[in-house]
C-alpha cells in the first residue's frame, strides 16, 4: 500500500483517511513525506497552535455614515498591524487546508481558484515576516490588491475554522501583506524569461486582460494590450465604485506593468477604429479578453421606462464623473 515499502505510520491522512506514512502514500495525490517533513518544521516554529481558541474574529471598523457620504473613499477605517498579526493566528495550519485549494465541493465553488498559499502567509504575517509574505502571496496571484478589495473570499467560505466558527480574516489579511508590500516598496518589476521574440495583442485591460498580459510577459513575450476606453482597467476601473477599489490603486498596478514594459493603448476599440487584420499581420497571436459589455434586459414590466440604466452603464458614468471626465 505504501509504495511496495515498509514505513512506520505517524498521523491520519485527511484525504484517505488511512494512516500516513513517513514515505510517499499510494492512496494520495501528494508527496505526503515532504508535506510531513515541511509541517513539522513549521508546527516547530509556530507561536500560536491554538490562536483560533483564544481570539475571535475581528474586521476593521466602517467610518461613520456622516462621513462616508461625504466622499467616494473606501469605507473602512485603518486597522493597526498588530491587531492583524492576532487574526492571523486564528489559522489553524490544517493537514488539508481547503482554503487554498480551488475546488467544487456539492456542487458550489470552495478554496482558493488560485492555489495562494494562505496558511503559509498567514503564519509568516503573525510572526511579523511580513516581506516574506508578500513574497510567497505575490508567488500565486499576479494582483493581491485587486482580490484582497473585492475578492468574494472562498477561502474563507472552505475554511476549517468556520465549520463550527466564524473564518479566519483571510481576505483582511492578504490586503494588510500587500499594502505593507507597496509602502514599504517591496513590489517590483518582475524578470521575465529570456524574451521569445514573439509578438502578442491582448485586446482589453479588465481583470482577464491584465492577467494575461502579466503573465505573456513573464514568459518572456512582447505584450502589447488595445484598450477602447480612455483608461486602463475595464471594470476594475469603472465597473466597481471607488469605495471598493480606489482607482488609485489600479493606477498604481498600470504602472508597473509599464515599467516591465508592458505596452498600453487606450481609445483603441479592436474592429472599428482598429483594424482587426492588424492582429494578424503585426502580432504573433491575439487573446481576447473583451468582457460581457453587453447587459441583459430584465424581461420585467417598466425596464425599458425612461432613468432605468444598466448597472455597468451608471456605474461608468458614476465614475467617470468622480474622475473628472463626464461624457
Amino acid at each position: 500500500m505504501w509504495n511496495g515499502r515498509a514505513a512506520r505510520l505517524d498521523s491520519a491522512c485527511c484525504s484517505s483517511g488511512a494512516r500516513l506514512p513517513r514515505a510517499s502514500c499510494a492512496l494520495c495525490p501528494w508527496n505526503m513525506s515532504a508535506i510531513w517533513r515541511g509541517r513539522q518544521r513549521r508546527l516547530a516554529e509556530m507561536g500560536k497552535l491554538l490562536g483560533f481558541l483564544e481570539t475571535e474574529r475581528e474586521l476593521p471598523k466602517d467610518r461613520p455614515e456622516i462621513e462616508r457620504v461625504m466622499d467616494y473613499e473606501s469605507i473602512h477605517m485603518p486597522w493597526p498591524m498588530e491587531c492583524q498579526r492576532r487574526q492571523a493566528a486564528r489559522c489553524m495550519e490544517c493537514a488539508a487546508p481547503f482554503c487554498h485549494s480551488g475546488m467544487l465541493l456539492g456542487g458550489a465553488p470552495a478554496g482558493c481558484p488560485l492555489g495562494n498559499l494562505i496558511p503559509e502567509w498567514n503564519d509568516l504575517l503573525y510572526h511579523g515576516r511580513l516581506a516574506e509574505a508578500a513574497m510567497r502571496l505575490q508567488r500565486t496571484n499576479p494582483f493581491p490588491e485587486f482580490t484582497s478589495r473585492v475578492c468574494p473570499a472562498l477561502c474563507e467560505g472552505a475554511c476549517t475554522c468556520g465549520v463550527h466558527g466564524q473564518p479566519v480574516t483571510v481576505r483582511q489579511n492578504e490586503y494588510a501583506i500587500m499594502e505593507y508590500a507597496f509602502r514599504e516598496g517591496l513590489v517590483f518589476p518582475r524578470t521575465p524569461r529570456p524574451a521569445t521574440g514573439k509578438r502578442v495583442a491582448v485586446v482589453g485591460s479588465g481583470p482577464a486582460g491584465l492577467a494575461c498580459a502579466q503573465r505573456l510577459y513573464e514568459l518572456g513575450h512582447r505584450v502589447t494590450v488595445l484598450e477602447r476606453a480612455d483608461r486602463i482597467g475595464g471594470l476594475l476601473m469603472y465597473g466597481i465604485p471607488n469605495m471598493k477599489l480606489e482607482k488609485s490603486v489600479v493606477e498604481r498596478r498600470v504602472e508597473l506593468m509599464r515599467r516591465e514594459g508592458i505596452d498600453f493603448h487606450t481609445l483603441c476599440d479592436v474592429g472599428n477604429e482598429f483594424d482587426s487584420e492588424k492582429l494578424k499581420t503585426d502580432f504573433d497571436a491575439a487573446v481576447l479578453c473583451c468582457g460581457a459589455s453587453k447587459a441583459r434586459k430584465l424581461g420585467a414590466r417598466g425596464a425599458e421606462g425612461n432613468g432605468v440604466v444598466p448597472a455597468v452603464v451608471y456605474l461608468t458614468a458614476a465614475t467617470k464623473n468622480l474622475l473628472g471626465g463626464i461624457e
